[in-house]
């Protein structure tokens, strides 16, 4: 694939796709930090080891967002996941946990 497709995704749009399940959340960050902290129902596909055969598969009306720490390693996984075929795969939170917790939003820890 010679250009990754990156649509950006916005705090008020995830909230909202999280709210009413229109967008199915995947955490690519690191099984460590996935423990300290998560978004409330994302799911772990950690990039190190990255399966791109691994993510949902996209429902009708339902877009997959990923996302990480500040938003370098999701664009990597979008650009591992379209090399597969995964042409669906298109979208990430800008401004992962950084963001997300920096607005106060509610953080799940083990």
């Amino acid at each position: 694939m010679d250009r990754i497709v990156v649509e950006d995704v916005s705090l008020v749009e995830l909230k909202s796709g999280l709210a009413d399940g229109s967008i199915a959340l995947i955490d690519v960050r690191e099984a460590y930090e996935w423990e300290a902290g998560r978004i409330p129902g994302a799911s772990l596909n950690a990039l190190s080891i990255f399966d791109p055969s691994a993510l949902p598969a996209q429902k009708p009306g339902q877009r997959i967002v990923l996302h990480c720490r500040s938003g370098k390693r999701s664009v990597t996984a979008l650009g591992l996941a379209q090399e597969a075929g995964r042409t669906d795969i298109r979208a990430h939170f800008t401004g992962g946990m950084l963001e997300w917790a920096g607005a106060g939003e509610q953080v799940l820890t083990d």
